[in-house]
């Protein structure tokens, strides 16, 4: 059996902690494919939206970076 330990964080925490809105993050996915992809539990309109944090966490030591090398 597999064990899961990595964490989901909700879409709206985490347009909080970008300081994002919904469409400023819809934006965000849409231009940027390094942007880690949401995970939708369900298949309503209602279902919500969960982000892995470690890809979050991951894309943004990225941008750290690469702001860095620029």
């Amino acid at each position: 059996m597999t064990e899961i330990t990595q964490t989901l964080i909700r879409q709206q925490r985490l347009q909080h902690e970008l300081d994002l809105s919904r469409s400023g993050l819809y934006k965000l996915q849409k231009n940027d494919p390094s942007f880690p992809q949401p995970l939708k539990l369900g298949s309503s309109i209602q279902a919500p939206v969960f982000y892995v944090r470690a890809e979050i966490d991951a894309w943004l030591e990225a941008q750290c970076r690469q702001r860095g090398s620029d």
